[in-house]
Parts: structure tokens; sequence; C-alpha cells
């Protein structure tokens, strides 16, 4: 392990060696919520300018040594020439919203016209798009600045983040530790506060894994809800992106700057009329009472493994019914096993083909091409194979999994309303995060992944081995709203989230 610290290290070190890094402004980022930052840049307190320098120095501090986390796959070399331009347009007296000059940080599979989106594979190293992805262009129409882009598990296709060129990402509270995935480069980035919040995509868990493993708020929005065109598919059927952040107000931001309907994307033409005028502005109102909660009992797992993460959510339960909530114990059959309801397998080849070919500048065309050349990682080449295999989807096999996904769709809505509950609550994971090298166990990312309906995850605190544990929220169609609701009184209640303590304040 401390030789493959010290490659990732080393890799880090030469990411960030053409980064214009500038000494750290005054103002001390650390846990900064959006509404603080902007807050900061309003009073004159701090410049957009000034928050880049200081994230980048913490980027610089933590990212190629010790912790030696390796998020960034990426930096963005304009990012201090935009924040001055959106500090320009301040001082002129225009204000975009309250992303005007925030600094974030995008998963490495979303497009930028300024920077090589690779999906973290040497397959598309130097891979440059054509124009940034449709929430790419929302969030900089919003005013923020990318700081950079995040690692992740190669192609979005695994859970511990690890890529051919990007290497393996660590976890901010425990360095021999995964962070999550495929989104845990932005996990682990805005767990230490590289950044105001991330952008990250969900297949199954791949945006609320992380969230859990690093102490984070994640949304797996509905199917539809935000736009995936310009961002490289693993599988269409359950593909979503969204946000993960350190607070709630901080993601339903991040949701009312990048929802909507997309032509692009014929999904989110079923969002239409199901979107509130704001996210964010709605979470005033948020309170626990009168919240009805279906403890989802098979999600919790039967196994003694099981029992670190379950024993923390089971508490986070009963601090639910404390503040107000009433909590029902929902006891029923199993629900199916991701690999029954998932289509990563049979989707991913002819999803990918597309984007490539959708893409002049990607120095490969297909699938298959990769696998010629032998440019992918070799722990993904089992997978990879068993895709490009893949003829079809006019097939029995697939039409059966689909069915299967349809059918959890509608058992997962006849819990809700046979129950009478709002959300349906469980362990983001039922395991904390593995050590690096071994297998992650004890997801629960199907019943969202594989249905379409959203979930939120939200910090439920920390086991006994010092790790976060998420607990998630599953919902109706469309129904974010409710579900940060019932996240941000929780978290306002309990505030369980603290960060890493090997990524200090001052590096």
């Amino acid at each position: 392990m401390r030789g493959w610290l010290t490659a990732a290290a080393a890799m880090a070190a030469s990411m960030l060696a053409h980064a214009d890094v500038q000494p750290p402004s005054a103002f001390d980022v650390i846990e900064k919520s959006v509404p603080e930052l902007s807050s900061a840049m309003a009073a004159g307190t701090v410049t957009s300018k000034g928050l880049v320098q200081a994230y980048l120095a913490r980027v610089d501090a933590y990212d190629r040594t010790f912790p030696a986390l390796n998020a960034m796959i990426a930096l963005n070399p304009r990012a201090l020439d935009e924040a001055e331009a959106l500090d320009r347009e301040r001082a002129s007296g225009r204000v975009r919203g309250p992303l005007h000059g925030i600094p974030i940080v995008v998963k490495d599979n979303y497009d930028t016209a300024d920077m090589p989106t690779t999906a973290g594979s040497v397959a598309l190293k130097g891979s440059l798009p054509e124009r940034d992805g449709f929430q790419v262009r929302k969030l900089r129409a919003a005013g923020a600045v990318i700081v950079g882009k995040t690692n992740l598990h190669e192609f979005a296709r695994g859970i511990t983040t690890i890529s051919s060129l990007g290497g393996q990402t660590r976890n901010p509270y425990d360095p021999l530790r995964n962070p999550g995935g495929s989104s845990g480069g932005t996990g682990a980035a805005v767990a230490a506060n590289f950044a105001a919040f991330g952008m990250g995509t969900d297949t199954c868990g791949s945006i609320r894994y992380p969230s859990a493993h690093n102490s984070l708020v994640g949304v797996r929005p509905t199917m539809g809800l935000s736009s995936r065109s310009g961002i490289v598919p693993l599988a269409l059927s359950q593909d979503v992106a969204g946000p993960l952040a350190r607070t709630v107000i901080d993601v339903a931001i991040a949701l009312d700057a990048t929802v909507g309907v997309d032509p692009d994307d014929p999904a989110t033409a079923a969002s239409a009329g199901h979107m509130p005028p704001s996210y964010a502005a709605a979470l005033a109102r948020a309170s626990l009472h009168d919240s009805r909660i279906g403890a989802l009992l098979p999600l919790f797992g039967t196994a003694p493994e099981d029992q670190r993460a379950g024993s923390v959510v089971r508490t986070a339960l009963a601090e639910l019914e404390s503040g107000g909530a009433r909590v029902a114990q929902i006891a029923t059959d199993p629900l199916p096993a991701e690999g029954d309801v998932s289509v990563i397998r049979y989707e991913f080849k002819f999803n990918l083909d597309a984007y490539l070919r959708g893409t002049p500048r990607a120095p490969v065309r297909s699938l298959a091409e990769i696998l010629d050349k032998g440019v992918y990682l070799r722990a993904l080449e089992q997978a990879f194979r068993g895709s490009n295999a893949v003829a079809t989807l006019d097939s029995e096999e697939y039409r059966a999994a689909r069915a299967r996904q349809t059918a959890l769709r509608t058992r997962l809505l006849s819990l809700l309303d046979d129950n009478r509950v709002d959300a349906l609550a469980y362990p983001t994971v039922r395991r904390t995060a593995a050590k690096i090298g071994e297998p992650q166990q004890g997801g629960n990312c199907a019943a969202s992944a594989a249905s379409g309906l959203p979930a939120v995850t939200v910090p439920a605190g920390f086991a006994d081995d010092g790790m976060p544990v998420g607990i998630e929220f599953l919902g109706r169609p469309f129904s974010e709203l409710d579900l940060l609701r019932i996240a941000s009184a929780y978290e306002q209640a309990t505030h369980h989230r603290h960060p890493p303590s090997l990524t200090p304040k001052r590096p």
C-alpha cells in the first residue's frame, strides 16, 4: 500500500504541476455552504478569485501529499480567470444568483469543451468534446466556476473509484479505504473541501455510495428530472446525474441550477410540470413533524457484518421519531438482487458507442476498439468483454430484465402507498467503506436505480470503526422536494457531519 500511495502522490503532483495555484486566500473555506460563500462575496469579505485560490491551495496540499487523496484528475487552467471575470460582473452590479462565483468540481464523465473528458480511461486521454454537457452549461450560466474534474471508477463501472488514467482515489476519513464510487473523486474532493459541491452520476449507487462513505448529502433524481446529454453513458435506462454536497441546502441550490427539460435528452420531457419554483427556497419550511417514514427492513440486511452500519441507521430512525416523524417498520419479502434488475451489462456497449460516434475528437470509436487496443483497466476486462458480446437489445433476456425493473417499481410504489408513508428509509450502504483492494459489499443501490424513483442520502453518523454511514430516503416520482425537506430537517436536528481530520483547516 505504501508504494501505491507514493505512486498516486506522484501522479497527483504531475497533474497539479501545471495549475495556477496562488497563495491561499485569508478567507477560511472549510465546511462553508454555498449561502455562506455567497454572503461573504456579497459583503466583500472575499472574492470568487480568492475562493478559487483557497480551494486550489487545499487541492495542492491534500491531493498530492498525505493523505494523497488523488481525487482530482485535472484542474481547470482558466479557473482563476473565470473567477476574476465573475468578480468584475459582481462589481458592476450584475449577480447571476446564488452560484455566482462559487467554485465547484465535476466528475470527469461530464463533457467540458475546455478540458478533456476521459471517464477515467486511458482510451479517452485528451478527448475534447465539441461543447459542454447540458448540466455543465447550466452551471456555468448560473455563475459557477469549475475548479477541476474528478476521478471516477473507469467509465463509471464500479463502486471503489479506480481508473486506468486516474489511479485509485482514497477516502479522506481513512486513506487506506475506498471513497465509494463511481463518483468517488467527487465525494472525496467535496468531503475534503476542495470545492463548494460537486457533480456526479448514478447508475446504481454512484452518487449515493460516495456520499455515504464521505459524510455527504447526495441526490439521485427521478429518471427524467435532470438531463444526461453530454455525459459519457453507462446504461441510459438507469443513468442519472446529480449533486453531492456537505449540506442539504447546497444540493438543493445545485438542483435549482441543473434540472429542466432538454431536447437532447427525451427522458426529461417527463419532468415538465413536476419541478417547484425553487428546491432551495422551499427548505425554509422543512420539518419532521407529520413526516411518515417507512423503515424498509429487508435492506438493513441480516449478516453480522451488516450490523455496524445498520445500528447507526437504526439510531437515525429513533432520531427521526424524536424530531416528530412517525416511523413504521416495513417487513416484506426480500427485494431482488442488483444483478437481477440491472441492465448495465446489456446497454453499456450500445450507449458508449453512440457517445463516441458523437464525439469526433475521441481517440477511439467503440468498446470493441478499446478492447482490441488494450486501453482499459485490467480489472474491468471481464465486464467489458461481457458487454461487448451482447449482440442486440432485442432479446428475451434483456426484456425480462426490464420487466423485473417495472415490477420492482410497482412494488416499491405499493409499499409507499399501502403503508401510507412519504419515504422508505434504509442504510445507503450496509457496510462501511472497505479497505482499498477489497470488494465493497452491502450495496442498496438497486431500489432507486432500477425503479427510476428518487433517493436522497444524508449523513446518519459514524460507525464504531470511525467511518461515515448514510441513511437513504426513497420516494415517489418527482418527490425530491419532500425527500429534501425530510433530509434537511433531520440534518438540522442532528448535525452528524464533521470534516475529515486528515484534511484540516489550514494546508
